[in-house]
């Protein structure tokens, strides 16, 4: 049975730290790509970033950019999401997701990704 399973959440206040892990069971995650999304109350999903193929291509969204860093640990088939610097707005749930296949610019589009994750709350506030 193939799942993904996000964990790390928590609160934390505004220039705190968090790291995120999404687990895959039932497949391994070499031959997919996979990405992090978030969700604030009243807002529509949204990317934050993705990892694809052995050189861990990898994509950002804006808004996270130099403060967010995606990774893969092959032999734990865990992909990881360190967010340093958080502030408010980055208070959201997190999901997981996967597709098949490799991209050298993978997508941030929530359409582009079929196996997702139950989500970890993160909340940023002091």
């Amino acid at each position: 049975q193939y799942q993904l399973a996000e964990s790390g959440g928590g609160v934390v206040q505004p220039g705190g730290s968090l790291r995120l892990s999404c687990a895959a069971t039932g497949f391994t995650l070499d031959y997919w790509t996979i990405a992090w999304f978030r969700q604030a109350p009243g807002k529509e999903r949204e990317g934050v970033s993705c990892i694809s193929g052995t050189d861990d291509w990898t994509n950002y969204a804006e808004s996270v950019k130099g403060r967010f860093t995606i990774s893969r640990h092959n032999a734990k088939n865990t992909v990881y999401l360190q967010m340093n610097s958080l502030k408010p707005e980055d208070t959201a749930v997190y999901y997981c997701a996967t597709v098949p296949g490799l991209f050298r610019l993978c997508p941030l589009a929530t359409t582009s990704y079929g196996r997702w994750g139950q989500g970890t709350q993160v909340t940023v506030s002091s």
